[in-house]
């Protein structure tokens, strides 16, 4: 059997993959990414978030990124029932990157892989990891290319960012259910022929569709728009008929999308998503390193996931080039204590959200400016600035802020 040497094996070629194979490769170190799929492929999460574009410019991604002519986002919008929530990026607290992009990942994905391929990383698609033996940190990895071939890569370290494959996991049973309740999401691209610039193209929309459902709405600049419903399964067995009957029922039932979006033809059949949250019981180990949705994988509601993937791969790769140096890592306190600041982050407000917490928040009456910008933050993927307390203390800041509003609504409407 064949057997090559590397320094580090990156498994999975999506963002995370690529952003850490990037920097450990620019450190001088020999890196390989062997990649399950063919690329292009479809996948979700493909509205990013400020804070990753830092991820992608030590990556050295961003020109040939911003070379692709995808659509610029500033910004999100919350609708619901004629009242609208607006968050510019421009607005938020922590400094930083006020723009990003909304992609279709299949392009975005396969720019960031070629990418890497011309600074000299190898990527071997249609590879199967098979197996892995760690001594020590050292590795041998088992592949299988799609011809049946299998061959071996020994590494000094792995990193694994194979994203909902969840390839470390899986083979060692580290894998274990999230708190979050299972949600399912059907949706499709959408020739967007009545989209307007009163739509705003530059900013992904959220509907309210009713408690517990919601829409996104993410226009590109071909002209297509990715749609998608999310909510409790029991939902959606309320519509009948096939995938397709079933998206074009909920689109008529919701007045925002309804004219904009009829007999509009859809880009491909309605793809169905769901019960995606999931966890594990730990980021690392003797020789490996998990990143992105390998970590954890929480909801698509506020777009963290390509955030938490770049971000998690970028420190990660830091932190690998250190050991490979001969220094000793704390991989809890340098790692998994970092990224779960980021992830409960998020985490918290995912639940507010569907608890209702963040509708109370985002249509209040008369928001409080300097609150708006640091929640603005969190939506932008600022969610280690623990100088922001809607980060710092994100547990209880949310819970306390609607209930500070409900109690001024109360008083308001007194004689």
């Amino acid at each position: 059997m064949n057997r090559e040497k590397v320094d580090v094996l990156v498994i999975g070629a999506g963002p995370s993959g690529t952003v850490a194979a990037s920097i450990v490769n620019k450190a001088g170190y020999k890196v390989k990414i062997v990649e399950k799929l063919k690329f292009p492929r479809f996948v979700i999460g493909e509205s990013l978030l400020p804070r990753c574009m830092e991820a992608l410019t030590e990556a050295g991604f961003v020109d040939a990124v911003k070379a692709k002519g995808f659509q610029e986002k500033f910004g999100a919008k919350f609708v619901k029932n004629g009242k609208i929530c607006d968050y510019s990026f421009a607005d938020q607290y922590t400094p930083g990157w006020n723009w990003t992009w909304q992609v279709p990942r299949a392009e975005f994905d396969k720019t960031l892989a070629d990418t890497v391929e011309q600074m000299g990383v190898p990527v071997s698609y249609e590879t199967t990891v098979t197996g892995i033996v760690f001594n020590g940190s050292d590795s041998v990895t088992t592949v299988e290319d799609i011809n049946g071939n299998k061959s071996e890569i020994e590494a000094r370290f792995i990193i694994d960012g194979s994203g909902y494959g969840r390839v470390i996991p899986k083979l060692f049973n580290l894998d274990k259910p999230s708190n979050l309740a299972p949600r399912k999401a059907l949706f499709s691209h959408m020739v967007d022929v009545n989209r307007s610039q009163v739509d705003e193209p530059n900013r992904i929309t959220i509907v309210v569709h009713q408690p517990g459902v919601w829409i996104w709405v993410i226009p590109f600049s071909s002209g297509i728009t990715s749609l998608g419903f999310v909510g409790d399964p029991e939902f959606f067995k309320k519509f009948e008929g096939d995938n397709e009957a079933q998206l074009r029922a909920l689109i008529a039932s919701e007045q925002y999308l309804a004219e904009r979006f009829k007999g509009a033809e859809m880009a491909f059949s309605p793809r169905v998503l769901e019960s995606w949250s999931s966890t594990t019981d730990k980021f690392y180990g003797d020789g490996f390193v998990l990143t992105g949705n390998v970590t954890e994988f929480l909801d698509p509601i506020f777009s963290s996931g390509v955030t938490l993937a770049t971000v998690s791969s970028q420190l990660a790769a830091h932190l690998v080039i250190r050991k490979l140096k001969g220094e000793a890592i704390d991989w809890d306190k340098e790692y998994t204590e970092q990224m779960m600041q980021g992830i409960n982050t998020f985490r918290s407000y995912v639940m507010a959200w569907y608890e209702g917490t963040l509708d109370t928040i985002f249509f209040a009456d008369k928001p409080d400016q300097a609150i708006k910008n640091k929640i603005c933050s969190v939506l932008a993927g600022y969610v280690w600035d623990t100088t922001n307390p809607y980060v710092k203390d994100h547990a209880t800041a949310l819970t306390k802020l609607a209930r500070l509003i409900e109690l001024e609504k109360k008083f308001s409407t007194q004689p």
